[in-house]
């Protein structure tokens, strides 16, 4: 390497937001068209400059925090709202919030009205697969509705039909959070938002069944563009689904077939 190349490379501006305007051309090829990559890198940038903890962990782990940002660009979501970034353990892992799926499954095209909701001890909820279409959930909204005891999801069609509902105990969604790698953190969003989570928790298992954002899974499909190489690669999907796995999600120690979770 000649020493103008070197010289040049030491002075360029290896900071978070730095790297964001490197790469934002890499950023640009993987955004979905209704979104503007000039708007979506200043609302990543003004993110670093307002939480200086993610922006120490971005400038000392920045293949984590390019891989995050990427993964972010791909979902066409935005940094901060639709899909948070979380220092844990050394690294940032980027989290999709429960709204972010909930866009995704709008974007599609197909889905008329998406519902998930959390069900607390005080509420009345029935529902009866095979016999009612949807569930019947009815709160005091505004008053003492004890714990959270579970969660549904379910969309309904633009021609009218509903989809498969998921409901889920209280028990099954600890199972999820016992197996996720930044539960323990005090930045979680399981210790933060625990309701969104047990929204999410069943909007994931509801996005098996239900399409989500259809230029998403063409990106999916092409070819990297040929400059892709220099950036990190992005998060694993699962081998048996070739969904994209969330790493708030994932056991500590990594996934197997034995876990049976997505």
């Amino acid at each position: 390497m000649s020493r103008t190349v070197s010289n040049t490379l030491a002075t360029r501006d290896q900071t978070p937001t730095g790297l964001m305007q490197q790469y934002k051309g890499d950023f640009t090829q993987v955004l979905p068209t209704h979104i503007k990559p000039d708007q979506w890198v200043r609302v990543a940038t003004g993110l670093l400059r307002r939480n200086q903890d993610l922006a120490g962990a971005a400038q000392r782990n920045p293949g984590s925090f390019l891989a995050a940002m990427l993964d972010c660009a791909r979902l066409g979501l935005e940094p901060g709202d639709t899909y948070h970034l979380v220092p844990i353990g050394g690294e940032i892992v980027g989290i999709t919030d429960y709204t972010g799926l909930v866009e995704l499954m709008y974007r599609s095209g197909a889905v008329s009205t998406v519902i998930a909701q959390v069900v607390y001890a005080a509420d009345e909820f029935v529902w009866q697969p095979g016999v009612t279409e949807r569930p019947q959930h009815t709160a005091n909204w505004f008053g003492d509705r004890g714990e959270m005891v579970g969660a549904y999801a379910y969309v309904v069609f633009k021609d009218g039909a509903t989809s498969d509902v998921v409901v889920r105990s209280r028990a099954e969604i600890e199972k999820v959070r016992a197996v996720s790698k930044t539960a323990k953190s005090s930045s979680s969003p399981w210790n933060q938002w625990p309701d969104r989570m047990w929204k999410k928790t069943v909007l994931r298992e509801l996005a098996k069944t239900v399409p989500t954002s259809a230029e998403f899974r063409n990106l999916q499909q092409s070819a990297a563009p040929a400059s892709a190489p220099q950036l990190p690669p992005p998060p694993a999907a699962d081998p048996d689904t070739g969904e994209v796995i969330d790493a708030e999600l994932e056991p500590e120690g990594g996934w197997s077939a034995a876990d049976g979770t997505a």
